[in-house]
């Protein structure tokens, strides 16, 4: 799927031997690049073919450079937007504002119901996210079960495509980096494959991995894997 078809040369990591970015005017989002929540702004943001248009300021997050918390953001967190001389953040929020704000596709239905149910789905999200997390730490595989199951059978509640709500929008955009970093996680660590009996999520995967504008911003499967072992301390 050609959505977001626009390439571009990926910028340096910033860190903290780096200078600041000269603060002109210019439209600016600053990520990290193996960070899930950077990632759902930075598909957005392709999404719209807005590479032209903002700027992507990649942060070291182990090793930030000072000026980013004292002349950009003081929550000091990625991802944030500067644009208009303010600077805002939150991932789903940057989301939204980018569909809204500037040109592009737009990635949220005119549909009232389908409208209702993304907003069901996008505050689902950090409890979806937070049954995963829990589960590498503790036995919780019923939990993380129940919560893939109930994507499973929300992926069949529109019959007029593969995703969430039939057609592309920003609700796959807020699961994808998740799930990108959960499947090959869980299949190494726990020997699961979480779309296993679950053929809409599968299809789902698969029909996400066609769209230029999120293929440009994954990272290699054993990168994340790793990252995700020394976050949570799994012994393998």
């Amino acid at each position: 799927m050609a959505i977001g078809s626009v390439q571009e040369v990926l910028p340096t990591v910033l860190d903290s031997t780096s200078l600041p970015p000269l603060f002109d005017g210019t439209t600016r989002l600053y990520v990290s690049y193996t960070c899930p929540y950077s990632q759902r702004v930075w598909i957005t943001r392709n999404c719209k073919c807005l590479q032209s248009k903002i700027q992507l300021v990649p942060i070291d997050l182990q090793n930030r450079p000072t000026w980013y918390k004292e002349k950009v953001y003081p929550e000091n967190k990625v991802p944030s937007l500067e644009h208009n001389n303010q600077v805002r953040g939150e991932s789903i929020e940057l989301m939204k504002y980018l569909d809204t704000h500037f040109k592009g596709p737009s990635l949220f239905p005119n549909d009232p119901t389908k409208r209702e149910f993304a907003e069901e789905l996008l505050s689902y999200t950090d409890t979806f996210n937070k049954t995963v997390f829990t589960s590498f730490k503790e036995e919780a595989e019923k939990a993380v079960g129940a919560a893939l199951d109930h994507l499973e059978d929300t992926l069949s509640k529109f019959d007029d495509g593969p995703f969430f709500l039939g057609q592309f929008s920003l609700v796959d955009i807020a699961y994808a980096p998740f799930i990108e970093r959960f499947r090959p996680f869980i299949l190494q660590v726990k020997k699961y494959d979480i779309t296993t009996g679950r053929p809409k999520l599968a299809a789902w995967i698969e029909e996400m991995n066609k769209i230029e504008a999120y293929k440009q911003t994954q990272r290699d499967p054993e990168e994340l894997v790793e990252i995700y072992k020394k976050r949570f301390l799994v012994q393998v």
